[in-house]
């Protein structure tokens, strides 16, 4: 058995759009430096979660999930479901970058170029506007999201409890996203609170938003 089969493979659900989901995918992988896990990405959608409850949402979230929240996930699906989902960490990492980091939002050009950021190819551009691998994104958004439950968004992160079930949570939602021992400590601590059987929330309200570096 290699290295990296022996660490403890932590799966986690994005969507591309959300900022918060983007600081904790950073810190997860600060984590992936100092303790033994594995990153596995996969891919979830605020449209598709917020479909029931479109017309209850603040106006302008709701034509964000109209306008802008469908095109970077298709994307993301495909390439995905055309080239492993393998490729999924550095498009993230590259969809990320652009999109939060560099400002420049969920855009057509954003994913473009973060595709050629990852070394994938353009026509993955193509599946914007397609429904092509819509089963398949629904399919990955329900697996994550049975794990949680409705009531949250992204990102979902879940981990092999000692009994051999999954400990799955929301979250955390954190900025700017730790690094070093900070970040060991914030998943020694989450994951400590998570595995109780009874533990339901924990939540304190910031005004700040997400902090890029």
């Amino acid at each position: 058995m290699s290295a990296v089969d022996e660490k403890t493979p932590v799966d986690f659900w994005f969507d591309p759009l959300c900022p918060w989901a983007w600081m904790t995918s950073r810190w997860v992988l600060e984590v992936e430096k100092v303790r033994d896990i594995k990153v596995r990405w996969h891919v979830m959608s605020l449209a598709v979660l917020n479909e029931p409850r479109l017309e209850e949402l603040p106006e302008e979230y709701r034509e964000m999930m109209r306008t802008q929240a469908w095109g970077p996930v298709r994307v993301v699906i495909a390439a995905q479901q055309e080239h492993g989902a393998e490729v999924l960490g550095d498009l993230y990492t590259a969809l990320g970058t652009r999109i939060h980091n560099q400002g420049q939002g969920p855009t057509k050009e954003a994913v473009a170029g973060a595709l050629d950021d990852a070394g994938l190819p353009a026509s993955l551009l193509d599946h914007w506007d397609g429904t092509k691998y819509e089963e398949e994104l629904r399919a990955s958004h329900k697996e994550g999201i049975d794990l949680v439950g409705q009531d949250v968004g992204t990102p979902v992160i879940a981990v092999p409890g000692a009994d051999g079930d999954q400990i799955a949570f929301f979250g955390p939602v954190v900025t700017p996203a730790p690094k070093g021992e900070e970040a060991a400590k914030l998943w020694d601590g989450t994951l400590l609170v998570a595995s109780v059987p009874g533990f339901y929330e924990i939540k304190r309200t910031r005004t700040q938003g997400p902090i890029f570096d």
